[in-house]
């Protein structure tokens, strides 16, 4: 039971790989032809699509999430009972033992009150640019990837997974968060202000699931 408020929980690190870069294979390097002003291998577009599409494109995630959430719930019950107990006379005279007349009452009262009221709302802004990690059969784009800031107090992180549909990608290759499916967002931090938040370890096992009360 004291091992468990001990434990605490895993920090996390840079460079997870299940939110590694999917870095592309190298592809040959093409050969210059003589005779000719114009190169097919080096030429540039100006009017290509410029979007995301292969493993290993990057692409810009829009954080914008927000969420609100509220819960209230409230029980009152309340019982009261009573009995009783009265011998009656016997031949006129009630029946007494040691000058105590045999009549007994017994009472109940049991009431209960709770309450519980939960208001939570979360928002969170930003940018990160992630890879695309697999191209699923349906053309979907599975994207992945992390994103670490370094501060004077500790290191702050955003980490993001899902899926994106070509479809929902802008012309200047970004796309909201709130198009993924099955997406992951992760915003946390290490140091000094993480650590002030957290609660000790005598504090966890108070509030753990094997404290009886």
């Amino acid at each position: 039971m004291f091992m468990s408020g001990c434990a605490t929980n895993k920090k996390p690190l840079p460079d997870d790989p299940a939110y590694a870069p999917t870095i592309a294979a190298n592809m040959p390097v093409p050969h210059r032809t003589e005779g000719a002003l114009y190169q097919d291998a080096y030429g540039l577009s100006l009017f290509g699509d410029r979007k995301a599409h292969f493993v290993g494109d990057v692409i810009t995630v829009t954080l914008s999430e927000r969420t609100v959430s509220r819960k209230s719930s409230g029980v009152n019950t309340n019982k009261n009972s009573g009995v009783d107990f009265n011998a009656g006379p016997l031949l006129g005279v009630n029946p007494t033992i040691k000058g105590n007349e045999l009549t007994t009452t017994l009472e109940q009262s049991r009431t209960f009150n709770g309450g519980a009221d939960a208001d939570q709302s979360n928002s969170l802004q930003g940018n990160i640019t992630v890879t695309v990690a697999e191209i699923l059969p349906n053309g979907n784009l599975v994207v992945r990837g992390e994103k670490w800031i370094t501060l004077n107090r500790g290191d702050e992180f955003i980490r993001i997974s899902g899926i994106v549909r070509p479809d929902d990608i802008e012309p200047n290759n970004t796309v909201v968060s709130t198009r993924l499916a099955n997406a992951k967002i992760s915003y946390s931090g290490t140091g000094d202000l993480a650590n002030s938040s957290s609660m000790g370890w005598l504090s966890r096992f108070f509030n753990s699931d094997l404290w009886p009360l």
